[in-house]
């Protein structure tokens, strides 16, 4: 990966690419709740929750994470300790049957995932995550689903982050490698102009050298001062670009701090990171 990420600046370089105020213009069409007024505290902030799937056992255990403007923050821990589990309970995919989700100076605990789309999540799932047979341009495009502006100025910005996509605009998207095809789903979401970007595994099954390119990616989009809370396999990899880390063990945190920290920690060193 290019230089240090921990001495560089990652200051709002470009904050068109976000929308502070939400989607303020959509159309709400399922509404399973309302947000209430919740001001204080970081930006995203999944706090103390505790759920699971359905009518089954909970998963999560007073588990807590958040995340601030401009921040890379990362979920990691072992397998089957709950880490998707806690995205998608900040995105509204499971029930929380305690606890809190706000973003923004919101409680957004009771909203579908689709009215968090237009409050501002963007949300990128492991897998199933690009329409392969459309094109990377009819992708992007895609993304813009819920907006009722003009989104060009976006689809450039998006095609300045990754040229790559530019390059191959025409070309079907299942045609694409798989760290191409991580960069079409991340534009998408971007297409949003979410206030919040969530990435669930990101570099999952992508060569070592094409892991640091997305990561390389993911830091470029943090500066524009988008907050983003990233899952991650690669442990130590993801705590390398880390502002904030959270080491979930059986669905509750078991450790937290900076990246920094987190690698510097004999303890999550030698249960998490091979010592």
């Amino acid at each position: 990966m290019s230089g240090n990420p921990y001495q560089e600046d990652r200051g709002n370089k470009d904050a068109s690419i976000t929308n502070p105020k939400g989607q303020g213009t959509a159309e709400n069409t399922r509404k399973k709740g309302k947000a209430t007024p919740a001001p204080g505290g970081p930006f995203l902030i999944g706090e103390n929750m505790t759920g699971g799937y359905g009518k089954g056992p909970d998963i999560l255990h007073d588990c807590t994470i958040a995340v601030n403007p401009g921040e890379i923050a990362v979920i990691v821990g072992p397998n089957g300790a709950g880490k998707s589990t806690a995205m998608k309970a900040v995105f509204g995919m499971l029930n929380v049957r305690s606890g809190h989700v706000r973003l923004d100076g919101e409680d957004i605990t009771a909203l579908s995932p689709q009215d968090r789309v237009i409050k501002g999540m963007g949300f990128v799932p492991q897998t199933s995550n690009i329409f392969t047979s459309l094109t990377v341009e009819e992708n992007l495009e895609m993304g813009a689903f819920i907006r009722k502006d003009d989104f060009r100025e976006t689809l450039h910005q998006i095609y300045d982050l990754f040229p790559i996509l530019k390059d191959k605009r025409n070309q079907a998207a299942g045609e694409l490698s798989g760290g191409q095809r991580q960069q079409v789903a991340v534009g998408r979401a971007l297409m949003t102009k979410p206030k919040v970007l969530m990435l669930d595994e990101p570099t999952a099954g992508v060569s070592p050298i094409v892991m640091d390119e997305l990561f390389d990616r993911i830091i470029d989009v943090a500066r524009t001062g988008i907050p983003i809370l990233m899952v991650e396999q690669n442990a130590r990899q993801a705590l390398e670009i880390a502002d904030r880390g959270y080491v979930l063990v059986q669905g509750r945190n078991g450790y937290s701090g900076t990246g920094k920290e987190l690698l510097a920690d004999p303890e999550v060193r030698k249960s998490f990171l091979g010592g």
